[in-house]
């Protein structure tokens, strides 16, 4: 028997993970590329301070008071309201996902999504030992409704995972498809909408929070990893029905949020206005980059989200190795032939479009140079 005895099913099985490599422009992982101003820093440093006096403690197993200032932030996308005992908070919205997978999931039991969607899901799913059925997305990238039906009828989930906006597309769902398949689901098993990327969806694109008081099944995920500029801080949360809520916490491990990670947190809930205040420029950036690369004629889909998903290509790696020895790192990703770009800075967005405007020349020149050779 090989060493080590881990399960067969992980067995040669590559950690989960984007490229790390050390380049001028790196935009690749969604990150916000505006940090914490000084005054944001100096506060979360204080609050750490304070935090840091009482470690020989346990933290706030139930993170109340965290519970009610995440509570309060999402209050703002919703006319209905939003109370504590609805929301949790975990590390990351990945421990997020764990947890209800581990909840709602598990042995005999099936979770679905769409393909393409993010690619932990499946993952997730492994983990907790949930069989894993991806159906999938329309052409354009949105959710074929018809199609969900189908196969939800078919397998009958406990657990739907609905990313909105998509990784790595970018798409948006209309908040009927949400709610068509809330009801159809019922309560045999919970539908989870994914807003990982919420704060940058385009004017007139509802939040799937405005479904909440309609549907006990719905569970609606965030992080502060993306619009926050607080992906170092690793902290996701949920809203939903209370039931689901105290589901989680029999599952959840003890004390899972440390002291340190509820007094940061608190902290730059605090300096929420100043660290959203980038949202709107990266929501103009993202825009303009769609336009830049539709004018190259290329294939974009619209994004909600602060990446662009653009293609395709018959060779994407040549086309990301080319980026890459130019100092512009992005993601290879989502359906082949298809590339993913974050949304950084002006100047490094620059970067982006001259680095693969070059790329694309040297792309099409080697491939004219060589149809010639092969004709002589």
């Amino acid at each position: 028997m090989a060493f080590p005895p881990v399960r067969e099913e992980l067995r040669g099985i590559e950690p989960y993970g984007a490229p790390q490599l050390d380049v001028p422009v790196q935009l690749n992982t969604n990150e916000n590329p505006y940090g914490p101003s000084e005054a944001c820093a100096d506060d979360v440093a204080a609050a750490v301070r304070a935090a840091a006096t009482s470690l020989n403690r346990y933290p706030d197993r139930e993170h109340v008071e965290l519970r009610a200032a995440l509570a309060a932030y999402l209050a703002r996308d919703t006319p209905h309201p939003i109370t504590p005992d609805q929301v949790w908070a975990a590390n990351g919205s990945n421990e997020v996902m764990l947890q209800l997978l581990q909840a709602f999931g598990g042995p005999g039991r099936t979770a679905v999504s769409f393909a393409p969607t993010y690619s932990m899901y499946p993952e997730y799913a492994r983990d907790t030992h949930t069989r894993w059925v991806a159906g999938r997305r329309a052409d354009d990238f949105g959710l074929d409704l018809g199609a969900a039906r189908e196969l939800v009828e078919a397998e009958q989930p406990h657990v739907v995972f609905l990313p909105s906006p998509n990784n790595p597309t970018g798409t948006a769902l209309a908040p009927e498809a949400i709610g068509a398949l809330c009801e159809l689901v019922g309560e045999r098993g919970i539908v989870v909408v994914d807003e990982a990327y919420g704060e940058f969806r385009r004017a007139g694109t509802a939040s799937a929070l405005e479904l909440l008081p309609e549907h006990r099944n719905l569970v609606v995920t965030r992080t502060m990893s993306k619009a926050f500029a607080a992906a170092g801080l690793r902290l996701g949360y949920f809203a939903a029905d209370p039931a689901i809520a105290d589901a989680i916490r029999v599952v959840r491990l003890p004390y899972h949020l440390s002291s340190i990670t509820q007094a940061v947190a608190l902290a730059a809930l605090r300096h929420a206005p100043e660290l959203l205040a980038a949202v709107d420029s990266l929501r103009t950036e993202r825009d303009a980059t769609v336009t830049w690369l539709r004018d190259l004629g290329l294939d974009v889909a619209d994004s909600d989200a602060n990446f662009v998903l653009f293609g395709t290509f018959g060779d994407r790696r040549a086309v990301w190795e080319g980026l890459l020895a130019l100092g512009v790192l992005i993601r290879e990703t989502g359906p082949e032939g298809w590339l993913r770009v974050s949304i950084g800075t002006a100047d490094e967005m620059a970067a982006f479009r001259q680095a693969l405007a070059t790329v694309i020349k040297d792309v099409v020149k080697d491939a004219t140079t060589h149809s010639s050779k092969e004709q002589s």
